[in-house]
Parts: structure tokens; C-alpha cells; sequence
């Protein structure tokens, strides 16, 4: 059973930066970030291939930045220029895959094994 273990989540100012880590129990992975704020339904962010191919929602390109250190099995999200809506529980999630093949990864709808979630609060 492939386990996910988020990390790096907090309390921030806005304009602050945050790293979030996820610790993944397998490789053959697509690897992906979700994010649900209070209130709203949770949203795909970004996802990574382990080929190191990303794909990422409109709204948050040019601020987040997926990435991976694939010998730690391990997907990254920074998020830098924090606003107060980007206040959420981030939740990495992943679903296996081999090989890579075309924008797979990219499909929100395949990802079905969660992480418990990490809270990021940005105050204003």
C-alpha cells in the first residue's frame, strides 16, 4: 500500500514564502498537489511525472513550483508571494504509474492515494 507523508505547512505572512514536502512508500508514481480552502471544494494545483514533467493550474502559475528529488521519493511544492487566499490544507496525492507515457500525469481525476494533509495559514 503506497503511503503518502506530507510536511511544511504553517502559519505565514503574506508575501512569505513555504516549502511542502511529500515522502512518497513507492516511485512509480505520478505525484500531485490539491488544495482545499475553507468553505470551497478542493482544487488540483500542480503534478510532476518522474520524468520531471509538471503541469500546473492557471491560477497558481508563476508563484508555485513543483518539484522532486526522485532518489528521496520525494515531491516538492514552493509557494512563494503568499497571499491570504492561498490560505488552505494542502493535501499531496499520487497515483502509480508505469511507464510515464504523453501528459498522463497531469489528469487530476487518476490521482487516488491522499496524504493527510498539511495546513498552510497566510495572515495578511
Amino acid at each position: 500500500q503506497v503511503q503518502l507523508a506530507e510536511s511544511g505547512g504553517g502559519s505565514v505572512q503574506a508575501g512569505g514564502s513555504v516549502r511542502l514536502s511529500c515522502v512518497a512508500s513507492y516511485r512509480r508514481l505520478c505525484m500531485g498537489w490539491f488544495r482545499q480552502a475553507p468553505g470551497k471544494e478542493r482544487e488540483g494545483i500542480a503534478t510532476i511525472a518522474s520524468d520531471g514533467g509538471t503541469s500546473y493550474t492557471d491560477s497558481v502559475k508563476g508563484r508555485f513550483t513543483i518539484s522532486q528529488d526522485s532518489a528521496k521519493s520525494t515531491a516538492y511544492l514552493q509557494i512563494n508571494s503568499l497571499k491570504p487566499e492561498d490560505t488552505a490544507m494542502y493535501y499531496c496525492a499520487a497515483f502509480v504509474v508505469w511507464p510515464v507515457t504523453g501528459g498522463i500525469c497531469s489528469d487530476w481525476t487518476r490521482y487516488n492515494i491522499w496524504g493527510q494533509g498539511t495546513q498552510v495559514i497566510v495572515s495578511s
